[in-house]
């Protein structure tokens, strides 16, 4: 049996193994709902599949273009397991399951959207979009023309949208279980960009903040109507924490360094050569994330 929860705890589940398959996704949608730079799930029949606790605080969003629904909890945004109830199955975010999962993920699908700064470095099976055995044809999603110097982002639905000046000042994947219970993803992608640089172009009063109760700072927010992972950013506060799956136009930035790996998912194998620390990085490290001066 696996155990899974969303960040606040309000909606657990478990689940009877063994699952059947486990995907990682790299689709625009994914990334978006996730604010992750792709989403890995597992999938099991639906009959082994039991809500503990939390239903009423899930909300859902159904996408405009595809009519796909996309599920997480209202309270702290972590996506929640969708069912296909034409196959049977329940689609569950891994990142948000509990220990060894008795199985590894089997393929990459939607790779030709990953992200520009993602690099894929397994030897897993890639595909264009969905593999032909699923029969399913990908949706067109609406694109947003670049803008000299400026970074932009948004929400899954539309309604939120950022910008920044330039580029992130400093750009890390964190594997904290924190991190990965928010994005219910595989590990965090979080970039570093000073307050001064960061704008919110529009649906402020859409995005929702959660701060888990025990912790001196970590918080998430998230768009209240479709759940999309945002950026952490408040009034008097000296940076925004972007999440890098939610943009929608490249940067130049790689990640500079793997945090917290000492605790992650036991099912993620690790094969770049990016820097990586057990828990914090050295403040020489971390002294990159200070605010530079406004341009």
């Amino acid at each position: 049996m696996n155990k899974g929860q969303c960040l606040c705890g309000r909606v657990r589940y478990e689940v009877d193994g063994p699952f059947t398959s486990m995907t990682h996704c790299h689709c625009s949608m994914c990334r978006k709902h996730h604010g992750a730079p792709f989403a890995t799930y597992v999938s099991a029949p639906s009959t082994e599949f039991r809500w503990i606790s939390g239903q009423d605080s899930i909300a859902r969003y159904t996408v405009e273009e595809s009519g796909g629904v996309r599920s997480f909890c209202s309270h702290c945004g972590s996506v929640t397991p969708v069912f296909e109830e034409s196959r049977g199955v329940v689609l569950i975010p891994a990142g948000n399951l509990d220990g060894e999962l008795g199985i590894k993920p089997q393929r990459h699908i939607f790779a030709g959207s990953k992200a520009p700064w993602y690099e894929i470095r397994d030897s897993l099976p890639q595909f264009e979009e969905f593999p032909p055995e699923f029969g399913l044809t990908a949706v067109e999603r609406p694109k947003v023309e670049p803008r000299d110097g400026i970074s932009q982002g948004s929400c899954l639905c539309g309604e939120v949208a950022y910008e920044f000046d330039g580029e992130p000042d400093l750009f890390m994947y964190c594997h904290c279980s924190r991190c990965r219970r928010g994005r219910s993803a595989a590990h965090g992608a979080n970039m570093f960009v000073a307050a001064a640089h960061f704008r919110w172009i529009r649906g402020e009063s859409r995005v929702k903040t959660y701060k888990v109760p025990e912790a001196q700072r970590f918080s998430v927010q998230f768009c209240e109507k479709c759940g999309s992972g945002l950026p952490r950013y408040g009034a008097g506060a000296p940076v925004a924490l972007v999440p890098a799956g939610t943009l929608d136009t490249a940067i130049h930035l790689k990640p500079t360094a793997r945090i917290f790996v000492g605790s992650k998912a036991p099912w993620l194998e690790l094969f770049d050569d990016i820097p990586r620390y057990e828990e914090m990085p050295p403040r020489e490290v971390m002294a990159a994330a200070r605010p530079s001066p406004p341009r």
